[in-house]
């Protein structure tokens, strides 16, 4: 577990004014990590930090010397703490660094973004215990949750080379569907296109292979957090699925947001991991005192939407859910570690899990359409008055997420946009 040092001082100010702002996403409490280059540029990606609404150039300013972000996240603890203070140091009001690393910064509004890092593994966990029951409702009414939900972390792994960065458009994916009424099923583009409303947590430091990892040293296999939409094709995915788990209907497309928010930035805000009287408890290699203590992350998430209507009306984003994630994931990222690795797999800087959808107990903190409409039988209705069961071309979904509470810097995770094309 990460511990609060002098980064996460309330009263810490930074050189970039933008930063000192109330409600500015990136403070220098927060200092997320993401790769980045001019807009319209070919040069290579680098690796930079969100300060106010700027964006730091690491190698620019002589802080690193690579741009290989992958590399910096394989880096122990103790290093990353320490540059994590470099920076702090570096970036607060009267630091003798402002003359040089003002000519490495860059406006965040002037830049293009990749994927943070390369991600070379990808599994999808389904740690949302609302949405797990609610869709499980819908297909297995007398036994929602199967029976191994909630004693192991179920996953699965996913497409890694089609997982884009947020504002990068998508194509409705196409496939094979079947109607319960056909003899047969037919080819033809998705009619019941989703969101799914995740968290993505990036892996630093990997294990070698045959070595799982402790409870008590997974989080510091953990680099960080980003918000994750993992885009389903619900039609394709009922007739595909069994019996080895979703496959078109997940891989064409999977969006992140652009910055990586550090373990170390989340130190102000964990919660406790608890389980409910009557609830299975852990086993043993799932449990640890810190992970019962604060091994939950105490951060807010919301999704909107705005169609094509509303985006030609001049019309803002209407906001669809809101909910928290520590009501919402029945397993905390230290346990998915451990149970990712408790056979010897080996994991690597850069691979990435999704945390599954994160759905609050009650529907205006659903994390996806499915839920929202009750697998599509029941249209909701947007402020200019179109209705949505599923997407539709042309709309756009905008994943937010933040934290904030007492004594601390409130900071935020950026966005991760996407829109369905034809």
């Amino acid at each position: 577990m990460y511990d609060i040092d002098a980064t996460h001082d309330p009263k810490l100010k930074s050189w970039v004014a933008v930063a000192n702002q109330a409600g500015c996403e990136f403070p220098i409490q927060n200092l997320p990590f993401g790769r980045f280059r001019p807009a319209g540029s070919q040069g290579g990606w680098r690796i930079g930090v969100a300060i106010g609404d700027q964006v730091l150039d690491l190698r620019a300013a002589g802080i690193v010397d690579t741009d290989d972000m992958n590399t910096l996240m394989a880096a122990t603890p103790q290093q990353r703490q320490a540059l994590r203070k470099r920076l702090s140091d570096g970036l607060r009001e009267g630091s003798s660094e402002q003359g040089a690393w003002s000519k490495a910064l860059a406006p965040q509004s002037a830049c293009e973004y990749t994927v943070p890092c390369k991600v070379g593994d990808y599994t999808d966990f389904y740690t949302g215990i609302h949405h797990a029951t609610t869709i499980g409702k819908l297909f297995r009414p007398d036994q929602p949750l199967m029976p191994n939900y909630k004693w192991v972390p179920i996953g699965y792994h996913g497409r890694a080379s089609s997982i884009v960065v947020s504002g990068q458009d998508f194509k409705r994916p196409h496939g094979q569907t079947k109607a319960p009424d056909a003899a047969e099923p037919s080819f033809g583009p998705c009619k019941r296109l989703d969101y799914e409303l995740e968290l993505g947590f990036y892996v630093g430091a990997g294990n070698a292979m045959g070595q799982s990892v402790p409870m008590a040293e997974a989080e510091a296999h953990l680099f960080g957090v980003g918000l994750f939409n993992d885009w389903s094709a619900r039609d394709i995915q009922a007739w595909e699925y069994q019996p080895l788990g979703p496959f078109l209907s997940k891989n064409f497309a999977s969006t992140v947001s652009p910055w990586i928010v550090t373990m170390e930035a989340l130190a102000p805000f964990r919660a406790p991991f608890v389980r409910a009287a009557g609830e299975p408890q852990p086993l043993p290699y799932l449990d640890s005192p810190g992970n019962r203590e604060r091994g939950q992350l105490d951060i807010t998430l919301e999704v909107l939407i705005q169609t094509a209507k509303m985006r030609e009306a001049g019309a803002a984003p209407h906001r669809l859910t809101k909910g928290r994630v520590a009501e919402a994931a029945y397993w905390t990222a230290a346990q998915l570690v451990a149970h990712h690795t408790i056979n010897g797999c080996n994991l690597q800087p850069g691979d990435l899990f999704g945390s599954g959808t994160l759905s609050g107990p009650t529907p205006d903190a659903a994390g996806s359409l499915m839920e929202l409409t009750l697998g599509g039988k029941q249209a909701i209705e947007l402020p200019n008055g179109e209705k949505r069961t599923f997407l539709e071309d042309g709309d756009t979904l905008i994943l937010r997420g933040w934290c904030e509470r007492d004594g601390a810097v409130r900071i935020g995770l950026g966005e991760a946009v996407g829109t369905v094309l034809r």
